[in-house]
């Protein structure tokens, strides 16, 4: 019996030898804009995550997300402008805070395609994003 709970705490200590290691990439109430984020009452929640592709030299329409979204910038360069003038350019390895009913759009000026994981968070089926007619 010895020897059973002598390995058993030998796995233990293994096993937080090689622990997950955790770094936060963002926590914040507002989009990069400085926006504070509306109050979230949802009646059927739904999670999407896409991955997004803008090839180099693409510019997107002006649009707007009607829900909390966050963009994580896996490769290239994107520039993204509001409406009101505010702009702001995300890196490879940059997460950003994604404004919302705020009409705006990117732009992929660099020479390679922007690759983004972004999540969105709001009622089950409602859309991710609206463009400006």
């Amino acid at each position: 019996m010895k020897k059973i709970k002598l390995l058993a705490l030998m796995m233990v200590l293994a096993a937080n030898a090689w622990a997950a290691e955790s770094i936060s990439l963002l926590k914040t109430n507002s989009s990069w804009n400085g926006q504070q984020y509306p109050a979230v009452n949802l009646q059927n929640p739904e999670v999407n995550v896409l991955k997004i592709t803008i090839p180099a030299g693409e510019k997107l329409a002006w649009h707007q997300h009607p829900m909390i979204n966050v963009a994580y910038m896996v490769s290239g360069e994107l520039t993204v402008h509001t409406e009101s003038g505010d702009v702001t350019t995300i890196k490879a390895g940059d997460v950003m805070a994604e404004v919302v009913n705020t009409w705006h759009y990117g732009e992929n000026n660099g020479t390679e395609d922007v690759i983004l994981v972004v999540t969105y968070v709001g009622e089950k089926d409602a859309p991710l994003s609206i463009g400006k007619q």
